[in-house]
């Protein structure tokens, strides 16, 4: 596989960028090598710029449900950006992507538009201390929450244990604000409950982690939170960043049927674009400024360009059986993965829940904490590389899921399930 223009464009990126790239996954650290420097997308196809062409399963970390250059979403983009590009001002495009939320998810009355992920999050933690009057957070292992200060934590050794700092930068006072369980731990939650609840504003969780791998949690222990939540008079917020709208409209709330408090959405909310958000119900909302004394702003929160496109990709997920054809398409990629690897005996298994999948070189039934997880990543790495020869792409670490979209049509998918299974074969045979 050609690579030289790629190699050449990370060497220039080197001077401009910190390690040659704007987000550390990109670097290719984990697998070697250069980044590949991406040109276009169509479909489920992407091209780099030495032109070679992949099956995309890594679709923007996610955003892209409906695939790359979307013919409805591009419609939209481009009709929408003839009448400019941002205002600063409301757009009755704020309203029309409110209502299609709002409408259809019985777990918040009102939304606050803003411009990431990580936005989302931080803005969400400040209204949860902002309406309890409390101050401590409790995340979770293996849960991962964007870049926010306070949040960029690990746990210790005990149970209950303070955030200590996993980056620099990060003041231990504010790490010091974070409580870090385990997942999956019920008597660990009561403990810390009992004895932090008078300060606990919120517990974050992400209700289908899968930023440190895919830690499918058992839906009782997602409902006994819920109950924990109640009865400690804690608010219970889901980050549903990469869950919302991906495994249902309303996200893993809708698929597990549990009520959180507050709930954050990025990715697919904007179709491709930058956009982030977060909601709850009207008493909670209503402690945000201007109606309120929790402050939060931002100059392209609502951008009417990314509005529209974010109109466009949700309508096409509000269709009927939207969600079922998703899942049925992605449990037959998946079973068929698994079944060449289990013919084979290959100490492999792939995880999926909706239309996510996990790359697992374990032969648990399940996974759900990140303890769990074998950290030595050579055979994700020695994957990866033939999967390129294949002409597959997927994310370049071994931590990260893989994504399906509607452009992943059953032909598609079925080419591609056939060179995955030979760049297994190549992969685990050496």
């Amino acid at each position: 596989m050609k690579r030289s223009k790629s190699e050449g464009l990370f060497e220039s990126a080197k001077k401009y960028f910190p390690g040659g790239v704007n987000s550390p996954v990109r670097a290719f650290k984990s697998v070697e090598g250069a980044p590949l420097f991406m040109k276009k997308g169509d479909g489920a196809k992407i091209w780099d710029e030495d032109d070679n062409e992949f099956t995309d399963f890594c679709c923007s970390w996610g955003p892209l449900i409906l695939g790359h250059n979307h013919p409805q979403v591009y419609k939209s983009i481009v009709a929408n950006l003839q009448n400019g590009s941002s205002f600063g001002t409301p757009t009755r495009l704020e309203n029309i992507l409110g209502d299609l939320i709002l409408s259809r998810n019985k777990f918040i009355d009102k939304i606050r538009f803003c411009s990431s992920g990580t936005e989302a999050v931080m803005s969400g933690l400040r209204l949860a201390r902002g309406y309890s009057g409390k101050n401590k957070v409790v995340k979770f292992e293996g849960c991962y929450h964007g870049h926010v200060d306070s949040l960029l934590v690990k746990a210790g050794s005990g149970l209950v244990t303070f955030g200590e700092s996993t980056s620099a930068g990060v003041p231990e006072s504010f790490a010091g604000e974070t409580l870090v369980l385990p997942l999956n731990d019920l008597d660990a939650l009561k403990q810390c409950f009992e004895e932090y609840a008078h300060d606990i504003a919120c517990v974050i969780i992400e209700p289908i982690p899968a930023n440190n791998g895919l830690l499918l949690q058992d839906k009782a222990f997602l409902t006994a939170l819920r109950e924990m939540c109640t009865e400690y008079n804690i608010l219970l917020f889901f980050d549903e960043v990469i869950s919302g709208f991906r495994v249902a409209f309303s996200g893993a709330a809708e698929y597990y049927d549990i009520a959180p408090d507050i709930i954050s959405y990025g990715k697919i909310i904007g179709g491709g674009l930058p956009v982030g958000a977060y909601g709850a119900k009207a008493e909670i909302m209503k402690c945000v400024s201007p109606e309120g004394p929790v402050y939060q702003a931002g100059t392209l929160s609502g951008n009417p360009v990314a509005m529209a496109a974010g109109i466009a990709q949700l309508s096409e997920c509000a269709k009927e059986g939207f969600y079922e054809d998703q899942e049925k398409r992605t449990k037959f990629f998946v079973n068929t993965l698994n079944a060449h690897a289990k013919q084979k005996g290959y100490l492999f298994e792939v995880f999926t829940i909706g239309s996510v999948f996990w790359l697992a070189f374990s032969d648990k039934l399940a996974i759900r904490r990140a303890d769990e997880i074998d950290g030595d990543m050579t055979s994700f790495k020695d994957l990866f590389a033939a999967l390129l020869e294949e002409g597959i792409y997927i994310g370049p670490s071994g931590y990260e899921v893989g994504f399906i979209s509607t452009a992943h049509t059953m032909e598609i998918l079925t080419d591609a399930a056939e060179k995955f299974c030979r760049a297994m074969d190549k992969a685990f045979t050496k």
